[in-house]
Order: C-alpha cells, then structure tokens, then sequence
C-alpha cells in the first residue's frame, strides 16, 4: 500500500471570522455603552453645578436683602426685583421682605424684659435662586427687629407678668 498525502476536508473554513466578528461586535457594545454612561455622569455634574450655582445665587438673595432691606413693619411685602449675579451670566435672584405674622403687629417684649422698654418686629426673608438648566432653590430665613417701645403692642401673654424679676401677684 502506498501512502498518499491526503489533506482532511475541512468543515470549520471561516469560523475564526465568525468568532472575531462576534468579539469585536461585543467590544463595541462595551465601548458604546461606556461612552453613554460617561456622557450621562457629565450631564448629572453639570445638574449638580447648576443646582450649586441657584443655592448660592439664593443665599445672595437673602444677604442682600438683609442688607438694603427697610424693615419696615407698615409695608405688606418689599420686593427686590430679579438681579443677576455678578460674574456670571444664567444666575439671577428675587427676594422679599414680609412682616409676620402681618403688617403693623409689633409683638410684645420678651421675658426678662419689662413690656415698655421695646418691642419686636418679626420679619420673614424669602429668595429665591435661579441657574442654568431650569435649576432653582428657594431659601426662607426669619428675624426681627428690636425697636423703641409701641404703646400698641400687646403683652406676651395676657394676664401674665412680663418682667420675671417681679414677684407674682
């Protein structure tokens, strides 16, 4: 017998293709969607910048309220109209003054003190902060004004003695 050099029938011609294609088509999905992931992580810091910038641009709406407010208890509400903040271009505030719990109500002295030495005017700071991409942030903060005394100011609590050095009746 002689021996013949016989080549085997290959049934696998292409399989490496095959096998190729499907890896590089899953590398690109990965990359694909590590690509959506990181431009999605870049719009989510650019929000929480924003959402920065509206809270801060609120808390200059109060200190500039608290600075060039007139406080004065006779008005309903001052406004203060919406202002951009300096350096920037999409940051701006609003702010009002109201006088709680309403215009003209002084509120008696404190304990301690004696009911004709002042009285105290309470006052309610609203602003609100406003940023790029709809971002905004309204902030409250309450305070009061210590002023001479007003005849028309009632007592803390009617019946009560309103200085506690005095003795009980």
């Amino acid at each position: 017998m002689t021996m013949r050099n016989r080549t085997p029938q290959r049934r696998e011609q292409g399989s490496a293709l095959v096998v190729g294609m499907i890896l590089l088509l899953v590398l690109t999905l990965l990359a694909v969607s590590g690509m959506n992931t990181a431009s999605t992580e870049l719009v989510m810091a650019g929000n929480e910048q924003f959402q920065e910038n509206a809270f801060q641009s609120a808390e200059m709406g109060i200190e500039q309220a608290l600075r060039n407010g007139a406080f004065n208890p006779g008005t309903a509400i001052e406004n203060f109209p919406a202002t951009t903040v300096a350096g920037t271009t999409y940051d701006t505030y609003t702010a009002n003054i109201t006088p709680q719990p309403g215009p003209n109500i002084p509120h008696g002295a404190m304990w301690g003190n004696r009911l004709d030495s002042f009285s105290t005017f309470h006052f309610e700071v609203q602003s609100q902060g406003q940023s790029a991409r709809n971002a905004t942030t309204t902030h409250t903060q309450g305070m009061f004004v210590i002023a001479p005394y007003d005849p028309g100011s009632p007592p803390p609590l009617a019946g009560g003695p309103t200085d506690l050095s005095a003795p009980a009746p």
